[in-house]
């Protein structure tokens, strides 16, 4: 195994790791699993309206990032490529 493909899944991990944070932290719409959890209770204490969305510019980023890691750790498992 290469030097690339193992730094590529440390990397990956670290990523899906965050990006569970990043989704937990965003507020609830009402309904389903947050109202479970007590979301429609404490919907007067959500975050600004600036910080949602630089959460979900940050939470789309690391998406985007997590799926081409994803696709650049297939092409290098399907052809073999040690680098």
């Amino acid at each position: 195994m290469s030097a690339l493909t193992v730094a590529l899944q440390v990397l990956l991990a670290l990523i899906s790791l965050l990006l569970i944070l990043l989704i937990l932290l965003h507020k609830g719409r009402g309904g389903g699993m947050s109202d479970m959890f007590g979301g429609g209770v404490t919907s007067s204490l959500g975050s600004s309206g600036v910080a949602e969305r630089n959460l979900n510019r940050l939470t789309v980023t690391l998406g985007i990032v997590w799926g081409l890691i994803i696709v650049a750790l297939g092409l290098l498992i399907q052809f073999n490529l040690d680098w």
